[in-house]
């Protein structure tokens, strides 16, 4: 797959490749096979497109991505209303799992993020069923690592080789993770899967396929979190809805857009 053979299209400012989970693998294999520097994917939903409203930093990131993949069905339904031809969503877990599926002990890989355990968990459970040659694992602590342990890390995955690496931490965070060092790591390719860490390693139920399929994981998650999830989905899919009408409205710079804080 070459950078000819990607279309896009433009969510509230922010590009959206238009591709499904074969498309994306061809194109890791082919970033592996090339080593070619280090590039990076975004797997972005409503929330990422949300969060680059508020943060125009933000939005400069997911648009630095090598690929930005639709990782929501608002998103495609979007696409398919700019004649793109995407029959569902690029969904975090399920392209590492297809990926870590389809290739086996071919490539190596890194697993950064998730709580301490998780990513242990996670390497022994795609290790028994793919046969998969997890190279290292680190679960960072819930603060901004020092400039010498994030010297210290980026060691440590380096000496890994790893092909791959996937950062399992949260939007937008794991989007400016891969941002920052990208410069600083040799492996061809980082993506940033959000929670499929905990779902893959079996730590959290994942909604019915049904529901994956037709566009309802929000509300399973939301049912199954609420604590954690009723501001990303409620008052963010109401602020998403919003930004559409105003921008097929053509109303530019409407008071509070691009600066409310949540």
């Amino acid at each position: 797959m070459k950078p000819q053979d990607l279309t896009d299209f433009k969510v509230l400012g922010v590009r959206i490749n238009a591709v499904q989970i074969p498309d994306v693998i061809a194109r890791i294999e082919d970033w592996i096979k090339e080593k070619a520097g280090c590039h990076f994917i975004a797997v972005t939903s409503m929330h990422g497109i949300v969060e680059a409203q508020r943060n125009p930093g933000f939005k400069q990131i997911l648009n630095s991505a090598d690929m930005v993949v639709p990782d929501g069905a608002p998103l495609v339904w979007l696409g398919r209303m700019n004649g793109k031809a995407l029959k569902r969503r690029v969904y975090g877990s399920k392209l590492m799992d297809a990926f870590c599926r389809q290739t086996g002990k071919k490539y190596k890989h890194f697993l950064y993020g998730g709580a301490p355990g998780t990513p242990e968990l996670l390497a022994k459970v795609l290790g028994k069923n793919y046969g998969s040659n997890i190279v290292g694992t680190f679960s960072p602590p819930f603060r901004a690592l020092t400039p010498e342990e994030d010297s210290k890390i980026m060691a440590f995955i380096n000496k890994a080789q790893p092909d791959i690496i996937w950062v399992g931490l949260s939007t937008p965070i794991q989007e400016g993770w891969m941002y920052s060092h990208r410069n600083k790591l040799n492996a061809p390719v980082m993506i940033g899967v959000g929670a499929a860490f905990d779902f893959l390693a079996g730590l959290k139920a994942q909604a019915p396929r049904w529901m994956r399929e037709h566009g309802l994981e929000w509300f399973f998650r939301l049912i199954t979190e609420p604590a954690r999830l009723w501001r990303r989905y409620l008052i963010g899919g109401s602020k998403f809805i919003y930004y559409l009408i105003i921008e097929r409205l053509g109303i530019k710079n409407p008071k509070g857009v691009g600066n409310d804080k949540e």
